[in-house]
């Protein structure tokens, strides 16, 4: 049986929590890590969250798996606190599924930049 797009995002809603930009706020300035798994040219047009990482989706495993010693972020440990966010919440569910398919313990999906933006969340270009 052959997957459709939605039925990735159900898994990945299904296995990472969400929480609203709010919720995540709070957590910014402590040892919680920001990845945003836009590509470059949506963060050049909306910006991101101040400190965050700017890890592609497209590149979350590279820089995730440590055999990877090329492209592995050492600040990425599998017990890190890791907060996602994206355009809208689709591509930060379906990256935080394949980091706890990798192991990592403790990834949420805080949704969409503008999500963040509304809560007064810290900004950077």
């Amino acid at each position: 049986m052959t997957k459709s797009a939605q039925d990735y995002l159900a898994e990945a809603n299904a296995a990472v929590p969400r929480i609203k930009g709010a919720e995540a706020v709070p957590h910014h300035g402590s040892d919680a890590i920001f990845v945003d798994v836009r590509d470059s040219s949506d963060i050049a047009k909306s910006g991101t969250i101040a400190g965050a990482k700017r890890i592609p989706r497209g590149f979350i495993e590279f820089r995730a798996d440590p055999a990877m010693e090329q492209f592995h972020d050492a600040d990425l440990k599998k017990d890190s606190a890791l907060y996602l966010v994206c355009g809208a919440g689709g591509q930060a569910a379906l990256a935080g599924k394949t980091l706890k398919d990798m192991g990592y313990t403790n990834v949420t999906n805080i949704g969409g930049i503008s999500e963040w933006k509304e809560a007064g969340g810290p900004m950077e270009d």
